[in-house]
């Protein structure tokens, strides 16, 4: 009970143990790694108005300045459309003896200005003038 050490008999983790001074070693091993290329290529929607659904149910549309690796979006000239509870108009439809009310929802938008939206919250994100047909970027790493 005297060598209380974590070497591999103790459960540990084994292995070599490797300490780097003023983190070289650290830095050598990023300078190795090769970088990650991103799926998705924002870079055409850079000034051009979007569409962006977020985890909740939250939209909005607005202008792409920036973004990074993670999917946080800048946008500028930022609408958000408000999902409202239905209103019962003063319409009614009388096919029988009782009346019937039609909830009709009524859109509601608010301006956000310039906007930081987090990437991860990100569900789908579109280009509001339409969308073109690209090829499947997992189908090479089936192959």
């Amino acid at each position: 009970m005297a060598d209380r050490g974590r070497g591999a008999a103790r459960g540990g983790r084994g292995g070599p143990i490797k300490r780097s001074i003023g983190g070289q070693q650290a830095s050598a091993q990023a300078a190795e790694k090769p970088r990650r290329e991103a799926i998705l290529d924002l870079s055409k929607y850079v000034d051009e108005r979007i569409r962006v659904k977020f985890t909740g149910g939250r939209e909005v549309t607005g202008i792409l300045k920036g973004y990074d690796q993670l999917l946080n979006l800048v946008l500028d000239d930022v609408t958000e459309e408000l999902q409202c509870e239905p209103t019962f108009p003063h319409h009614t439809i009388f096919f029988t003896i009782t009346p019937i009310l039609i909830a009709v929802p009524q859109p509601h938008t608010r301006s956000l200005g310039l906007t930081v939206l987090r990437g991860p919250t990100i569900t789908v994100l579109n280009p509001v003038d339409g969308s073109e047909e690209i090829a499947n970027p997992f189908l090479a790493a089936e192959q």
